[in-house]
């Protein structure tokens, strides 16, 4: 399971990129421009809720040794 957190961390990370290429900073709000400014928000979202799966986990894995 840990492994499947790791591969959507790098997917949101690479969608990000890639929708960050699609910008036309001249017109945000506007066609293309705006889907990829949704997308990056929803992958910065995904990212957020990865780092708190993987804060987590080490949190669970320090109690059991407890």
């Amino acid at each position: 399971m840990k492994y499947v957190v790791y591969l959507l961390l790098v997917l949101a990370v690479a969608s990000m990129v890639f929708n960050a290429t699609r910008l036309d900073f001249s017109n945000l709000l506007v066609g293309n421009s705006q889907i990829a400014l949704i997308s990056i928000a929803a992958a910065l979202c995904v990212t957020v809720l990865m780092v708190i799966m993987i804060i987590s986990y080490k949190i669970q894995e320090k109690q059991k040794d407890l």
